[in-house]
């Protein structure tokens, strides 16, 4: 079964609509799980962050995996971490 890696600029998009909701989201989108986790005014355990940051995370962890995080707010830029160390890129 072939895997398809998609487009980064569709799944920002498709994250660009679940943040403007602000509400949690779990399912499957471009054929792999993936869930969107709103900010929340909690503070998190152990931390010295004053809120929960937004997050979204898309993939398998060892194959491929994207995720974004709000760390320095829902209204700025998130933070991107790839691992797509699992994908043998054609030359």
């Amino acid at each position: 079964m072939p895997i398809v890696i998609p487009d980064r600029r569709r799944v920002q998009a498709f994250v660009n609509r679940l943040q403007t909701a602000g509400k949690h989201w779990q399912g499957e989108v471009f054929g792999w799980p993936a869930e969107y986790t709103p900010e929340s005014r909690k503070k998190p355990p152990g931390s010295k962050m004053c809120f929960t940051p937004a997050d979204f995370w898309i993939g398998e962890s060892g194959i491929w995996f994207y995720a974004l995080m709000w760390e320095h707010g829902k209204n700025k830029e998130p933070v991107e971490f790839l691992d797509d160390r699992g994908i043998i890129k054609e030359h």
